[in-house]
């Protein structure tokens, strides 16, 4: 019988936007390298899977992340969606000098050196959370890993950090998960009104305890970013507030969320790495960065060339649209031997571009890292029967993938 023909770019990126695309997309992603590691997908527009390509369109400042004037360029259809509006008034979609002012007010906060000081907070909430999982799973019924411990351990958090209470977070990851989907852009109209509603709720929220904070201020983040912006408006905007509070929410937790999850997944797949991580102190290092490498948070970004230039010897006019996928780029085969194999021991250069690189470098990378060294072992140890009691369910998204439930056991 006759090979199936080869996926056209533009074939294959219809099938990313399919639900089994999304469950499953890296078969499409060598389908659209096959094209080439930087191909052109129609006027103005390239799509990047190569690692080198990847990297270098990262650093360099002529290439933008899509901000407010790059959506206008598209049409003016996106103002008219709150979540869009908060996504493009954060540092997560600024440029240049708005992106420096914004980032800095909050970088102190997610420098090594104080995540390392967060170490023993993490631990303890861990801890407390598996005496909760130990609760709730002691008759032998599953558990959803999940909803339980993968994204509760990073709400909990990023919201001691911004200084939210305590009761909300359940609520958080469902408003949170909810506006993530407009990373996807107009794509979904239905999920986007959604995240639109969600963001409204959150917006109102956040409104709220910043009043709450200027009648009795706090040693936390919200309290520092309130304070800027009613003392320095033109270094922090009411919007800017909104919005970056919510992208620290949102940013702070699923990313890390999907990485305990992978991670968990992979490990309960490859029994060695569950004796390994619960039983080699050292070992957590090299195995999350493996499932970076492998199993990203995030799978794609864009940016849009904002003058002529060039990468690696390819031409890019202004105006070009550029999309860059992380996830291939992570499994180059012309920087990782055996890509698609699962190998914690391959350490060393390159690493993986799942934090992204250059200016928008993902600021919370220290603290998702510990959370996840933290996270694996400690939850291997004090479940070692733990198994599966269905299958992992990933989320119907592609920029943010990850999984949505996974039910175990935890055994005797």
């Amino acid at each position: 019988m006759a090979e199936p023909a080869p996926l056209s770019l533009t074939e294959a990126f219809a099938a990313l936007g399919t639900a089994r695309g999304r469950q499953d997309p890296y078969p499409l992603y060598e389908a659209i390298r096959a094209h080439g590691d930087l191909a052109r997908r129609g006027p103005g527009r390239l799509v990047v899977t190569g690692y080198d390509e990847c990297a270098r369109a990262l650093r360099d400042n002529s290439l933008h992340v899509q901000d407010r004037t790059a959506y206008d360029a598209a049409g003016p259809a996106w103002r008219a969606h709150s979540s869009l509006r908060a996504f493009t008034s954060s540092m997560l979609y600024s440029n240049g000098a708005d992106h420096t002012r914004l980032r800095s007010l909050a970088a102190f906060a997610f420098t090594p050196p104080r995540v390392r000081e967060l170490a023993p907070v993490v631990e303890d909430m861990a801890d407390r959370l598996l005496d909760r999982m130990a609760r709730l799973g002691a008759g032998g019924g599953p558990v959803d890993v999940i909803a339980e411990f993968a994204s509760r351990l990073p709400i909990a958090v990023i919201g001691a950090l911004l200084g939210f209470p305590e009761e909300d977070q359940v609520w958080f990851r469902e408003m949170a998960s909810t506006i993530a989907v407009s990373t996807d852009g107009l794509s979904d109209p239905t999920a986007l009104n959604r995240a639109d509603a969600a963001m409204d709720a959150l917006a109102g929220y956040f409104g709220r305890l910043a009043g709450e904070r200027r009648r009795k201020p706090a040693d936390d983040l919200l309290t520092l970013l309130v304070a800027t912006h009613d003392g320095e408006p033109e270094r922090l905007s009411h919007e800017e507030l909104m919005g970056n509070l919510m992208v620290l929410l949102t940013a702070g937790f699923e990313t890390t969320s999907f990485l305990i999850g992978h991670g968990l997944m992979i490990a309960l797949d490859h029994a060695p790495y569950a004796h390994r991580l619960r039983d080699d102190a050292d070992f957590a290092d090299a195995y999350v960065e493996e499932i970076l490498r492998y199993e990203p948070p995030v799978h794609v970004t864009s940016r849009w060339a904002t003058r002529d230039t060039e990468l690696l010897g390819t031409a890019v006019p202004r105006g070009t649209r550029l999309t860059l996928i992380l996830a291939a780029a992570n499994r180059d085969p012309r920087r990782f031997t055996a890509p698609d194999r699962f190998d914690p021991a391959r350490g060393g250069a390159p690493g993986p571009l799942s934090f992204g690189a250059g200016p928008h470098y993902c600021l919370g990378a220290p603290l998702a890292r510990l959370e996840a060294r933290i996270a694996l072992p400690r939850l291997l140890r004090r479940f070692p029967r733990l198994t599966a009691a269905a299958s992992p369910v990933y989320r119907d998204r592609w920029v943010v993938r990850g999984l949505d439930t996974y039910p175990l056991v935890l055994g005797a």
